[in-house]
Order: structure tokens, then C-alpha cells, then sequence
């Protein structure tokens, strides 16, 4: 089975930045789509970012656009979000996501879309 572990997260003040990491295994992490998600209290869970080993596309949220970079190294089969210039409004359980390699960017918004998913990682951002 594939498993994914998210790692990172902590608190931080406004203004502060955390990388969040997403370690993969039980298969060749090159093939999947990955999807970094974030679930505030109360709120239904929400993409932030994705990127889709079919087209090679990654998609940034607007609301976290040049505020966060996903990058991937196939080598460590990680995922890793850099998430700059946090706000209190970030403060979330964030979740790491595979999927098949045939997802495109467009449907990778849909948490169902998703086979894996990692425990989450709490990120808290104090005023």
C-alpha cells in the first residue's frame, strides 16, 4: 500500500514561514499527483496547491499564490509546500494527497479524486 507522512508543521508568528513535508513509499513516487490541502476548524477541507505528474503542471490556490512553492524531489520521494509569510487565516490542518498519474490540475481539487492520504500536520499562525 502506498503511505504518505506529512511533517512540519508547528506554530508560528504572522509573518513566519514553515515547510511542510510529504514522504511517500509503496510506489514509484514519480507516478502519482500530489495535492497539499488544508482543513481550518469548521470548514470543509480545501486544495492549496497540487501537481500533476501527467502534465508536469503545478497549480498554486490564488489565495496562496507567491505565498507558497511545492516542489518535489523524486530522489527522498517527498513533496515538500513552503509556505512564506503565513496569517493567522492559514492556520489549518494540512493534508499531503496522492493520486493517479492521469489527474489533471483541473480535477485535482476534489479531495475524492485523491486514493492516499497523510495523517495531516497542524499549523498554527498567531497574530
Amino acid at each position: 500500500d502506498v503511505q504518505l507522512q506529512a511533517s512540519g508543521g508547528g506554530l508560528v508568528r504572522a509573518g513566519g514561514s514553515l515547510t511542510l513535508s510529504c514522504v511517500t513509499s509503496g510506489r514509484a513516487h514519480d507516478e502519482d499527483a500530489i495535492g497539499w490541502f488544508h482543513q481550518a476548524p469548521g470548514k470543509e477541507r480545501e486544495r492549496v496547491s497540487c501537481f500533476s505528474s501527467s502534465s508536469g503542471e503545478v497549480y498554486y490556490e490564488d489565495s496562496v499564490k507567491g505565498q507558497f512553492t511545492i516542489s518535489r524531489d523524486n530522489v527522498k520521494n517527498t513533496i515538500n509546500l513552503q509556505m512564506n509569510s503565513l496569517e493567522p487565516e492559514d492556520t489549518a490542518v494540512y493534508y499531503c494527497a496522492s493520486g493517479p498519474a492521469s489527474l489533471i490540475v483541473s480535477s485535482m481539487s476534489t479531495p475524492s479524486r485523491y486514493d492516499y492520504w497523510g495523517r495531516g500536520t497542524l499549523v498554527t499562525v498567531s497574530s
